[in-house]
């Protein structure tokens, strides 16, 4: 029975093979566009599963309360970890980790490298799953100067991963370590990356200011034993912190692995999403893409009803009864379904490259998971069900007397369904044409904001050996090559977030009042160089002594400050040693700039002079200076007057995009979708023009007889559907404008919603209908009158 089921499809297939191809090359685009979107799903959704103990494992997050608003931060005290560990129930092992990465240069003996890694606690090793395939977790950090590294590092440092265990590796020319371990490359779908890893106890070494509860500059992890509870654990918590820093005003929470990735943002420390919010949208697209298809399908079949009633008609005089013929049609659709999957299948398989260099990912087909097949044969059974439940009822159902006797069938119910289906796909596609010019102007919108600094032409490198005590004849070496304006130190990156505390005072604040203020040593070069803007008053001075205990803040921290926030007053710093606070003098008010948070209103920040603990060099190259020439004498400087280092270098505008690699994903996939929507609804809009010239042949032939133009009747032909797509334009409008500002309420600093993108898109999608339309308007006009009447 199957059998005779499938044998008849492929020949009806095969003798309506133009539409058939139709039908399968969209269903094969719609799959192949779903299937990618699901793929990415799939690696968002399994972001850290690659760690066998993820529901156990959390990060310490803490809540800091200021005046009026709360901010939340990963960074907790180095102490936090083992004392957490020694005092409270319910935890397995906790583990340090320096925040974020850190890069550094290995010496082989040889050549020299950068690479970038962290100092953690051995324990690392034993809550996160980084399998060794030499050494091992237990052995990896028995010595204090070992060190951990990936296959990617060993092969970078010795041209191999095997046999590396017991190697020398020299650590920014300063100290040896050992390796002891090599691990497996780490999955890009893991929060936790590097290439090396060094003990946690070097860096505390090196950082005794670690010992103290109320310095946050480190990440601590937690592992909780099986079972339990931690509701309990946070309450505990709560007061294990504040008990050791009075003076702290944070709340610190265990957050899940769960929700590192996805649920990751918080708001008045609340959890408000992240990027679930992205993986539900694009899942919604995948779906959206799979139904236009599916509409698309219907039409196509209802289009040639006309050629398949008599066919109908005969099977039922011969015995054939309704059931039987739905199955048949339904067996036409399954059969369309299995093909377009199985040709989508390969699709993806070509076009999933491209898709990852695109969104920055390595995610591969995985056709050796069986759960993948399932999800593809479900993909056909449903698909060839959508697609082929409403043609296969309605050409069952035609009455064989009247398509034998050569009436014309009654479209009634089935006109209305079909022309609603193609309303359906051009409100979908305009919607989408919409948002895609929405999302692209709000991109541009903030990356062309001001930013209060001069981005382009920015070149920073990182501080390395001599280039913090030899800077000011590094600068003028620089300076003599005439490609370099300018050249400064800074403690931090001027487009990330750096150091902030709230322990700044200054006169008539309010005891309990606190406040962010973020903190950056930078040279007196440094707003020349960067191209920030005084705002009133001075820059620092050149001179050892001159501006020890001057100060430049910004705007903001100027207006928080009130009357005291004025060139010449007081800005109130803690000792070190003491409670005890010292008067610095503003000396100069810069303009606010953006950093951290491109799209909201930055931190105040507070400007002190020096270079001791500089991290970051920047050079400023003339306007005029070829950059690659530019680049080329920048590096003869650096390698004559800080030789043991490799020269490594980075331009601030390409960090500033990077910012925006979320913002810049959706906006190139929004445009994908929305071109293979417009493709896939034209595709059952020219199945619809076709049908509908089946149905007015002879209506045709009449009036051409009668002296109808061509023009003429392309024109009746085309203003139906023109009409279809014109409703559609409306209905998509409003519906577009609400699911936009939803999306743009999210930002605080948004573009507006003009009316000429509705316009625009409206106008494209009326643009391509007509272009669809009148291939199939035009060439049944032409049609010879009397082969027409003939015909019919």
């Amino acid at each position: 029975m199957i059998t005779n089921y499938f044998r008849t499809a492929v020949r009806s297939l095969w003798k309506h093979k133009v539409y058939s191809f139709l039908n399968i090359f969209g269903l094969m685009t719609g799959i192949a566009c779903a299937g990618i979107i699901f793929l990415w799903v799939e690696d968002e959704v399994q972001f850290d599963h690659v760690h066998d103990k993820k529901d156990r494992l959390y990060v310490v997050i803490q809540h800091w309360q200021y005046d009026g608003y709360k901010r939340t931060f990963w960074s907790t005290p180095g102490l936090l970890g083992p004392t957490m560990q020694a005092n409270l129930p319910g935890i397995a092992h906790t583990c340090r980790t320096t925040e974020g990465t850190q890069t550094a240069m290995f010496n082989n003996g040889q050549t020299s490298y950068y690479a970038a890694g962290i100092y953690a606690d051995s324990t690392l090793f034993s809550m996160f799953t980084f399998p060794f395939i030499e050494g091992n977790a237990r052995t990896a950090f028995t010595q204090l100067n070992s060190l951990v590294v990936t296959e990617k590092a060993a092969r970078k440092f010795f041209g191999t991963t095997t046999n590396v265990t017991g190697k020398i590796l020299r650590m920014d020319n300063k100290q040896e370590y050992m390796v002891t371990g090599v691990v497996k490359d780490i999955p890009q779908n893991s929060t936790l990356q590097f290439d090396w890893v060094a003990p946690f106890q070097v860096y505390f070494n090196q950082n005794r200011w670690l010992e103290s509860w109320g310095a946050n500059s480190i990440n601590s992890f937690v592992e909780l034993l099986p079972g339990a509870d931690v509701t309990a654990v946070n309450r505990q918590l709560a007061g294990f912190t504040k008990a050791r820093n009075p003076q702290g005003v944070t709340t610190p929470v265990l957050f899940s692995m769960n929700d590192w990735h996805l649920r990751g943002e918080f708001e008045d420390g609340k959890q408000v999403g992240g990027r679930i919010g992205y993986v539900r949208l694009f899942a919604l697209i995948g779906g959206i893409i799979i139904l236009i298809a599916c509409i698309n399908f219907m039409n196509l079949a209802t289009a040639r009803s006309e050629k398949r009633s008599k066919e109908v008609g005969v099977r039922k005089v011969l015995g054939a009864g309704k059931g039987k013929l739905v199955v048949q049609f339904i067996s036409e659709a399954m059969l369309i379904a299995l093909i377009a999957t199985l040709l989508a299948v390969l699709l993806i398989i070509t076009l999933l490259p491209v898709f990852n260099a695109v969104v920055g990912k390595n995610i591969s087909p995985g056709l050796g998971n069986t759960t993948h097949w399932a999800a593809l044969l479900l993909i056909v059974v449903i698909t060839g069900l959508v697609a082929g439940s409403y043609p296969s009822l309605y050409l069952s159902s035609f009455n064989p007397v009247t398509v034998l006797k050569g009436f014309k069938l009654p479209s009634g119910n089935a006109a209305f369904i079909r022309k609603g289906l193609v309303v359906l796909q051009f409100t979908i596609s305009t919607v989408l044409i919409i948002s895609t010019i929405i999302i692209y102007q709000q991109m541009q919108y903030v990356k062309n904001r001001k930013l209060g600094y001069n981005k382009d032409n920015l070149l920073e490198m990182k501080v390395t050996g001599n280039m913090n005590r030899d800077f000011d004849a590094i600068k003028q070496d620089l300076i003599n090559t005439g490609v370099v304006e300018n050249a400064a130190l800074s403690d931090h990156a001027t487009i990330y977030g750096g150091n902030n505390t709230d322990d700044f005072r200054w006169e008539g604040l309010p005891d309990k009042s606190s406040n962010l203020i973020s903190v950056r040593g930078v040279t007196p070069e440094f707003f020349a160089t960067s191209g920030m803007q005084l705002q009133s008053g001075r820059d620092f001075q050149l001179g050892k002594s001159v501006d020890s205990f001057s100060v430049i803040i910004t705007a903001s921290l100027a207006k928080l400050m009130g009357k005291e926030g004025r060139i010449g007053g007081n800005f109130l710093v803690p000792e070190n040693k003491s409670r005890r606070y010292v008067p610095y003098r503003i000396v100069g008010i810069v303009k606010d700039f953006v950093y951290g948070d491109m799209y909201g209103k930055p931190d105040p920040v507070v400007f002190f002079k020096g270079q001791q603990d500089a991290a970051v060099m920047y050079i400023r190259i003339a306007a005029k200076a070829h950059p690659e020439q530019a680049i080329a004498k920048i590096e003869a400087v650096m390698a004559k007057d800080n030789p043991d280092y490799p020269f490594a270098f980075r331009f601030v505008d390409e960090q500033f995009n990077g910012m925006f690699s979320s913002e810049m994903l959706i906006s190139r996939l929004s445009r994908l979708f929305a071109g293979l929507a417009i493709v896939i609804s034209c595709l059952g809009l020219f199945g619809l023009a076709a049908y509908t010239a089946e149905r007015r042949t002879r209506e045709i032939g009449i009036r051409k007889v009668l002296g109808a133009s061509v023009t003429g009747i392309a024109r009746l032909l085309s203003a139906e559907f023109l009409l279809l797509v014109l409703v559609s334009v409306v209905i998509a409008f409003p519906l577009a404008w609400w699911i936009m500002s939803g999306w743009l309420d999210g930002y605080a600093y948004r573009t507006a919603i003009h009316w000429w993108v509705f316009l625009l898109a409206g106008g494209a999608a009326v643009l391509i209908a007509l272009v669809t339309i009148s291939y199939q308007a035009v060439r049944t006009a032409l049609m010879n009158p009397v082969r027409s009447l003939r015909r019919e």
